[in-house]
């Protein structure tokens, strides 16, 4: 329907969604059925117009009003032809001018509008029009670089000769919103609309130039990782292909499936992946990446997970502990209170237990005992001789050859992060060029620093709180205190010669038979043999040179059951010993059936044990002096000065002149250096039986340290030398009063055998050793007058 009303017109609507129809425009629409028919009629009639109208709303399915469903201002169409197309019909029309909304009246699916013409001001000044072309065309030009094969029609942009040609050209395409294409489209006034496009087409140039940098950013970006993704693929190919030649070589991604699923903590984690990252970009022959894979294979190896402590049978546990070790009643003792411990507070936290004793008592096998005790993995590390705190620290992987310390190398083979870590030998450390290695040790056997304890190899911190460390040891005294400090020291005293024929029963022959392929069967020790082995082939305190004798006779006894000489099985007789070992090694001070006036017997510790010494004095002619032979210490020296006050000072002399003659102390075995202060009473006793004329019993022994007043002071190893002064054929001791809570140490059978008198001063030995019952009368008085200073 198209009727003239007034120069008002009335034409149906063809709604517009997201379009904005610019006058001078063709274009083409698929047309709905109702509107199919409607063209037709109106090109069969032959009135093709329309009305193009923009919805407000596009995706509003709601019945349009004549206010809020289309915008007032649209364009009048004409209709060219109407073609059939898969989507339906296909109309081309080409707009003609502005029109503006008086009325919509909506009939079903037919809206018709009452239009109005619209004519645009033409309200230009001078040449502004040719200026404002001017720069559309230039920021047309310019947004066409942006456009491959856009030169053409940028041609024929810049041919147009008016502003208003140029707006509907370009508009369809003009990637602008549907609100901004509708408020350029409702400007009447020319020159305004001019300038509006210009800055339409400003706004959309920057927005594309935008989007341009952004898309050449993301496509550089895009192809940087295709390329690093190609290129890392080529570089897996590669890879595989050396490992098929030269052995297997893990890449990247077999590290990261291993990294996640070691625990590691998070900064661990981190390092670890960040190696990976460079082992990637390395290729496979470059020299740094076999340094990198040796220190990702060492994280990965590595224990970082925690582990509850096993349940521990204290029972079990202390059965494990007597069936290994015979004895050692306090270290078994506070091994199991440990176990006590960490099982009431159920703690993760380890000990660092340090044991002390002479060589071949079992110190290290102990702590292989604690282990299974505890049932824990067990490691061990010998520190004697090191000199460099790299081995306790590790070298740095700047270095060529680097390793990590012997702490870290210790956990990856444990494979666990609560094993039984045993230093063994720590009293030998050397301080050398390279660093103090016992000073690097204070931060693992720490409680407080060691569960961050750093290796240089590893770069990161590893927690050790959890391991037991069991440290050994034959003296403390070549221990830094600070190092000493940070361990519990249990002491680990020698065997008497009854716990070492259990030993060796119990365990010591039956490894050796093992170890030489025998059986007893085929090697049997005789009654008293095994006794007569202990005391006249071996010197020690422990039992190592008891097993090595006892394989000697193994291999000699191997030799002639192999020749076929002896009959089975061979027994081993007292008798028989020189045969076997030949002549007796070990010649152990015995006391004589008597001394003579001015001898002394001792006591003395030693690394392998106590012994007894002898104590000389002899009076001389000469002009006063001391003379001290023996290879005696600075100590020693001191107590014989002080034993010689003394008697100066306190005994009467009536008979000797100790001021015209000399007197000569000697402690035999000169090759041996001597020194400790428990010599005191013992020559204090020689010099008072030499300037007395009266021999000592022969089978009395003592030892203490005196001081200038006459008391006797308490010292130590008195357990290893009542086992020494047993041994030898003792039969009375003489100690300080202060050493009477030192007797709990000493095996029973010890002090059943020996007779311990305890004394305070100078005078309680007089009374006991010369067997007199001297008061004071025997002894100078201290004076009651003051005496004068000599000048």
């Amino acid at each position: 329907m198209t009727r003239p009303l007034n120069n008002r017109q009335e034409y149906r609507v063809l709604p517009l969604d997201d379009t904005v129809i610019f006058p001078g425009t063709a274009t083409q629409f698929s047309l709905d059925d109702s509107l199919g028919e409607h063209v037709r009629a109106l090109l069969a009639g032959g009135h093709g117009f329309m009305v193009g109208l923009t919805r407000r709303e596009p995706d509003d399915d709601a019945p349009f009003t004549a206010e809020d469903g289309f915008h007032e201002i649209g364009t009048l169409l004409k209709v060219e032809a109407l073609e059939e197309s898969d989507r339906g019909p296909l109309a081309r029309m080409r707009s003609f001018r502005k029109v503006r909304v008086q009325s919509l009246s909506i009939h079903g699916e037919e809206i018709v509008a009452r239009v109005t013409y619209l004519t645009d001001v033409d309200d230009w000044e001078g040449t502004e029009s040719e200026e404002v072309l001017t720069a559309a065309k230039r920021k047309i030009q310019e947004m066409g670089k942006h456009f491959r094969g856009s030169g053409p029609y940028v041609k024929a942009l810049r041919a147009m000769a008016s502003i208003e040609e140029l707006i509907a050209a370009v508009m369809p395409m003009l990637p602008a919103s549907t609100a901004e294409k509708q408020a350029l489209l409702e400007i009447t006034s020319r020159r305004e609309a001019g300038h509006a496009f210009v800055e339409l087409l400003g706004r959309q140039k920057e927005a594309l130039e935008i989007r341009a940098e952004m898309s050449k950013k993301m496509n550089e970006r895009q192809s940087k990782a295709h390329r690093e993704a190609l290129l890392r693929e080529q570089l897996k190919v590669i890879q595989d292909e050396l490992a098929e030649t030269h052995g297997t070589a893990k890449g990247g991604d077999d590290y990261r499936t291993k990294i996640d699923e070691a625990g590691m903590p998070d900064e661990v984690r981190e390092a670890a992946l960040e190696q990976v990252d460079k082992l990637e970009a390395l290729g496979p022959s470059s020299a740094e990446s076999g340094v990198i894979r040796n220190y990702l294979d060492l994280l990965v190896a590595l224990p970082w997970t925690s582990e509850a402590p096993p349940d521990v049978d204290l029972t079990e546990a202390r059965a494990i502990l007597d069936r290994d070790h015979h004895g050692m009643d306090k270290p078994k003792a506070r091994i199991v209170q440990h176990l006590a411990v960490m099982k009431l507070k159920n703690t993760r936290k380890g000990s660092i237990l340090l044991l002390v004793g002479p060589p071949g008592t079992g110190k290290t096998s102990l702590g292989k005992s604690v282990a299974e005790a505890m049932g824990r993995e067990y490691v061990r590390m010998s520190l004697g001789g090191i000199r460099d705190e790299a081995e306790i620290r590790g070298h740095r992987r700047t270095y060529v050859g680097a390793l990590p310390g012997r702490i870290i190398q210790g956990m990856r083979r444990a494979g666990a992060k609560n094993p039984v870590f045993v230093l063994d030998e720590v009293d030998k450390l050397m301080m050398g060029f390279s660093g103090d290695p016992a000073a690097a040790l204070l931060e693992v056997l720490d409680p407080e620093q060691n569960d961050s304890f750093r290796d240089h190899y590893l770069e990161v911190p590893y927690d050790l709180s959890e391991v037991v460390f069991v440290a050994t040891a034959n003296t403390t005294a070549s221990i830094p205190p600070p190092l000493l400090d940070r361990m519990e020291v249990i002491d680990l005293s020698g065997y008497t010669a009854s716990e070492k024929h259990e030993i060796a029963s119990r365990h010591l022959w039956k490894a050796v038979l093992d170890d030489h392929g025998l059986d007893e069967t085929q090697l049997v020790l005789g009654d008293g043999a095994l006794d007569a082995l202990i005391a006249r082939y071996t010197r020690e305190a422990g039992v190592r040179g008891l097993k090595k004798q006892l394989a000697t006779i193994a291999r000699v006894v191997s030799e002639k059951i192999v020749i076929g000489d002896v009959d089975l099985p061979y027994v081993v007789r007292e008798d028989g010993l020189r045969e076997l070992l030949g002549p007796p090694k070990v010649r152990h001070d015995s006391v004589p059936e008597a001394h003579v006036p001015g001898v002394v017997t001792g006591l003395a510790w030693t690394p392998v044990g106590g012994e007894i010494l002898f104590i000389e004095t002899s009076l001389m002619p000469g002009k006063g002096n001391l003379i001290l032979t023996g290879q005696l210490g600075d100590v020693m020296k001191e107590s014989a000065r002080i034993s010689m006050s003394l008697i100066r000072s306190r005994l009467a002399l009536p008979s000797v002149d100790l001021a015209h003659n000399d007197v000569h102390i000697h402690v035999p075995s000169g090759a041996i250096p001597k020194d400790g202060p428990s010599a005191g009473i013992g020559l204090f006793t020689a010099l008072a039986s030499m300037v007395q004329g009266q021999a000592v019993d022969a089978r009395l022994a003592m030892t203490g340290e005196i001081t200038l007043r006459g008391s006797v002071l308490p010292v130590g190893g008195i357990k290893e030398k009542l086992l020494g002064a047993h041994r030898a054929g003792i039969e009375r001791i003489l100690l300080s009063k202060e050493n009477r809570d030192d007797l709990e140490d000493v095996p029973e059978e010890v002090r059943d055998a020996l007779e311990i008198v305890f004394v305070e001063t100078v005078e309680d030995v007089m009374r006991e050793a010369f067997d007199l019952d001297l008061p004071q009368p025997a002894f100078h008085a201290p004076p009651d007058e003051p005496v004068a200073p000599v000048a």
